[in-house]
């Protein structure tokens, strides 16, 4: 059944370990493969993900980036070139030693400093994450949104900047998809009739989205 996935083997028994965990989520199987594609391509690029949310939503986007920007369940050795490099620096055989790789991801929100000027400068609602990301993403990076509703209208404003630039949006919402599945380039829609329900289920996803990524990039696990 999963072979029609076209992918490795290993990435293949990610999903098939989610699914005997959360049998509830193979509808959304398709969806988190093409996000899992999506950012591949990004990343073997060098490009930048960024993820964005509200509250619970928002904590999601920030523990999505922790994921991706040092190990997780994988070794993530360093460039050699990079490692010749940091030994000729202050603290260098240090930072050799207990540096890992990581993949580009950013969560929008972050700069107090910026929000708070946007918000008390700009007279349009909800336009911080757009302004962030108007100024940080570039052509084939990916931005990831997270709302249960798919209502949150300072991610859809976000999503119309990503595709503006040229940009990849993937929105993961509730069964319901709300209007930014209308728009989003991939849509994950998680099962749930609760807002808890559904964040569960999120946390589900983007966890073996992490996985499937890594293994791709990392292919070595943590000893």
């Amino acid at each position: 059944m999963m072979a029609e996935y076209n992918l490795p083997d290993n990435e293949i028994r990610l999903v098939q370990a989610m699914l005997v965990r959360r049998p509830d989520l193979h509808t959304c199987v398709d969806e988190l493969i093409d996000a899992h594609k999506a950012l591949v391509t990004c990343f073997s690029r060098g490009g930048t993900l960024f993820t964005c949310g509200n509250g619970g939503s928002w904590a999601d986007a920030l523990h999505i980036v922790g994921e991706l920007c040092k190990s997780f369940e994988r070794k993530r050795p360093l460039d050699e070139d990079y490692v010749a490099a940091l030994r000729q620096m202050p603290f260098g055989e240090d930072l050799a030693q207990h540096l890992e790789s990581g993949l580009r991801a950013i969560t929008l929100g972050l700069n107090g400093a910026l929000k708070t000027a946007v918000e008390n400068d700009c007279p349009l609602r909800d336009i911080a994450f757009a302004q962030e990301l108007n100024v940080m993403m570039r052509p084939g990076d990916v931005l990831l949104a997270l709302s249960t509703s798919g209502k949150a209208v300072n991610c859809r404003m976000a999503m119309s900047v990503a595709r503006a630039k040229g940009g990849i949006t993937i929105a993961m919402t509730g069964p319901h998809g709300g209007p930014m599945a209308e728009f989003a380039d991939i849509v994950i829609r998680a099962p749930g009739d609760s807002t808890k329900a559904i964040q569960e289920a999120h946390a589900t996803l983007w966890h073996t989205l992490c996985c499937l990524v890594e293994i791709r990039f990392f292919p070595d696990l943590r000893s």
